[in-house]
């Protein structure tokens, strides 16, 4: 893992993102004008051999982007470890900055793509850029449950694992392959809490069902 994410790190192959991941780093929200962003491709977190992974989309421009940390610095951030430590994966609830003592639990997370977007989108090719890294973290031989955070976290899971025709995604899927459950949660983005779409009692029943799953 310590090779992967060096590898993830240094990854200059997305000229739009990293010419837009270096300009937020520059520029900065005001509300964070006296830290210094990260700005790079942001790595895995957590375990090499979890048996468990999440894998979500993207970096957020003032999350991951500024934090160095999957989910870290955000409100994505704030709902999904929340639920991980109410489902006995994480050791804290929180997720302010790198050094603020998170654990997680025989979980790993990952995302589509290790740079932030703008507007939230990368594009297929990105999506496809970042291909290799997906197939690595979902391939090894350790995973035995893996959850998708919105359906291109699905999609890109079912294509790298080969599965055709593709499992139609939706909130509180589940799909059991050899030695493998993959489950599927509306992303906990704002678009998706603001709006009520998704609740955190329905985050918490398909994290409950994940963490159970490789026990």
């Amino acid at each position: 893992m310590d090779d992967l994410n060096a590898r993830i790190v240094a990854c200059e192959r997305c000229p739009r993102l990293r010419d837009w991941c270096d300009l937020v780093a520059r520029e900065k929200r005001a509300a964070y004008t006296d830290q210094t962003y990260w700005g790079r491709p942001v790595p895995n977190f957590g375990p090499a051999d979890a048996s468990r992974l999440i894998v979500g989309l993207a970096p957020a421009a003032h999350g991951a982007n500024r934090t160095g940390r999957m989910f870290t610095g955000d409100r994505s951030g704030e709902w999904l470890y929340r639920a991980m430590f109410r489902a006995g994966l994480a050791n804290q609830p929180a997720s302010e900055h790198k050094n603020d003592g998170l654990e997680l639990r025989d979980t790993l997370i990952t995302a589509v793509c290790h740079c932030a977007p703008p507007d939230n989108k990368p594009t297929p090719a990105e999506i496809a850029n970042c291909g290799d890294f997906l197939a690595v973290a979902i391939r090894h031989p350790a995973r035995r449950a893996i959850l998708c955070l919105g359906s291109l976290a699905w999609e890109a899971v079912f294509k790298t694992l080969g599965i055709k025709p593709r499992p139609k995604f939706q909130h509180g899927a589940m799909e059991k392959l050899p030695n493998l459950t993959v489950f599927g949660s509306y992303h906990p983005s704002q678009q998706n809490t603001f709006t009520g779409r998704l609740t955190e009692e329905m985050l918490d029943a398909v994290m409950q069902r994940f963490a159970a799953a490789s026990d």
